[in-house]
């Protein structure tokens, strides 16, 4: 489909316009102590809300990391917080989205090099500099059916979003620029 036929789709079907589900945003700091500490403060900073650590899945002698030792952190927001976060973020890539950042249901996934690259965000010598991995899911209005506890029901192959649409509502909501490559 082209961008006008799904523009139309979504004019004449309003519960097929998609909406953003959640954004997370990931720092794999690599190691668990003062710099995961650093880093905890500086996502907390920056999001307004507290970050959970994650933890090491297998254990890599080369890095010196044990399984179970916290060697991440993720934050996830959703609503109007998700929204503002993202337009931040964005700004922080100039706008401009890898076509490959988004996979066959339409969910974008892009990296910020620095944070300090975020409008807004000021160097701290304290902290030093973290970069990120930010994911974005978008849904369609309906989608609960397919998580919600009782009568639980298969979501259509029809409602679900395909990697055009989620290119789309990137322009159309936040005017993304797509760049090949």
């Amino acid at each position: 489909m082209n961008r006008e036929a799904i523009l139309a789709d979504w004019e004449a079907h309003p519960m097929r316009r998609p909406r953003i589900e959640k954004v997370t945003i990931n720092i794999g700091v690599g190691e668990s102590g003062e710099r995961l500490t650093k880093a905890e403060k500086m996502l907390e900073s920056l999001v307004g809300q507290k970050p959970i650590r994650r933890k090491a899945k297998k254990t890599n002698r080369d890095f010196g990391i044990r399984r179970g030792e916290p060697i991440a952190l993720k934050v996830t927001l959703r609503g109007e917080k998700a929204y503002e976060m993202l337009k931040r973020l964005l700004a922080a890539v100039d706008n401009k989205l890898k076509a490959s950042s988004f996979d066959k249901h339409g969910n974008i996934c892009f990296g910020i090099d620095e944070h300090i690259n975020i409008p807004g965000v000021e160097y701290d010598p304290e902290i030093g500099i973290f970069g990120m991995d930010v994911c974005v899911t978008l849904e369609r209005p309906g989608f609960r059916v397919a998580k919600r506890r009782r009568r639980r029901h298969h979501i259509p192959t029809k409602h679900k979003l395909t990697k055009e649409e989620g290119i789309v509502f990137m322009q159309e909501e936040f005017g993304v620029e797509i760049v090949e490559g």
